[in-house]
Formats: C-alpha cells, sequence, structure tokens
C-alpha cells in the first residue's frame, strides 16, 4: 500500500466521522514547495471524543490505533498514531491547539488534491509560520529550508500575505527567522 493509499484511507474515515482537517508537516510543505521523502504524513484534526471512538473504529481493521492513545490525546490536546498494518506508513493525528494561532491556521486552511487525494491542507503562510516554529525550537534546519522553498516558489507567483506572516512571526517569536527567511528567498 502506498502512501496516496493510506491517505486516501485516513481521509475518508475522518469524514465518515465528522472530523475537520487539514495535512500539515512535511507532506503540505512539498505541496507548496518542494517535495521530500518523509516517513509520515502529519494530519491537524478538531474532534471530540465519538468522533475520535467512530474514526479509530473505522480503521480497526486495517490499522493498528490506540483507542485508549487516541481518547487520551483527545482529551490532552495532543497527538495519536495510526499505522497501516500491510505498509507500515504512519500517520499522526494532532488535536488542533486552543492557542490562536493555530485556530486562525486552521481556519485558514485550503482545499487541494495531494497524491490524487481530495483534501484540506494547511495554507503556504501558515505551513511557513509552523515550519519555522518547529526551526527556532531545535528541530532541524530542514524545517527553515522546507520554508524557503515555500517563499521562493510562492515569490514567483507572489501569493504570500507579508502582513499576516508578519503579525503571526512576532506572536510565535519567530521574527527573525521570517526575517532571514524572506532576505534568502529574496522577497523585500
Amino acid at each position: 500500500m502506498s502512501q496516496a493509499d493510506v491517505l486516501q484511507r485516513v481521509i475518508a474515515e475522518l469524514n465518515r466521522a465528522g472530523i475537520p482537517f487539514m495535512i500539515s508537516g512535511s507532506v503540505a510543505s512539498g505541496y507548496h514547495g518542494e517535495s521530500r521523502s518523509t516517513y509520515d504524513i502529519d494530519i491537524v484534526i478538531d474532534a471530540d471524543l465519538s468522533q475520535v471512538s467512530s474514526f479509530v473504529g473505522g480503521l480497526a481493521e486495517s490499522c493498528y490505533v490506540s483507542v485508549t492513545a487516541a481518547e487520551e490525546a483527545v482529551r490532552q490536546r495532543a497527538m495519536f498514531n495510526v499505522i497501516d498494518l500491510d505498509s507500515g506508513i504512519k500517520v499522526d493525528l494532532i488535536l488542533r491547539k486552543v492557542r490562536p494561532f493555530s485556530v486562525e491556521e486552521f481556519n485558514r486552511r485550503q482545499r487541494a488534491v495531494i497524491s490524487g487525494v481530495d483534501a484540506y491542507v494547511v495554507s503556504a503562510e501558515d505551513c511557513i509560520l509552523s515550519k519555522l516554529e518547529w526551526s527556532r525550537m531545535g528541530e532541524s534546519e530542514r524545517q527553515f529550508r522546507d520554508a524557503l522553498k515555500i517563499a521562493e516558489l510562492s515569490k514567483d507567483a507572489s501569493n504570500l500575505d507579508l502582513a499576516y506572516l508578519e503579525h503571526w512571526a512576532k506572536d510565535l517569536s519567530v521574527e527573525q527567522l521570517l526575517e532571514r527567511l524572506l532576505n534568502e528567498a529574496g522577497i523585500s
């Protein structure tokens, strides 16, 4: 089973359970910027316990997923995993945080077709901001490079909302990283 097949199955179950979602992480940065290999799929969800129970039940035959971990993730607004039994592909389901940026980011999600799958994806600006936040927390220079590729490609299409980026960069304490990114991307 391919990553696209797993993504399609998980999204079908999210839709069936009535769970709003958006693809984020490396899959989203690959959609907006430059694709690179990734070992998992990150999906942000906004769900309650009954929705997550329905979702988990729908995947029980084809995936490993801990009901206890999923329920605890809902209570703690944390994360749980789904692992496809055939391929070993992992999907991280991340409960949307309640902080203002996360709410705005989720509200700005966009329809997209990713690997042939109709889905919602984080916006280019929000993907950049999230990648810069991960970079600031010391995750890796790769996060910064992912954000830079999005900025470079968006620059060519003149699609970035710079006022939005600057507003949230301050809130997320990534102003210096954003300034570096815009300079390296040749965006003034």
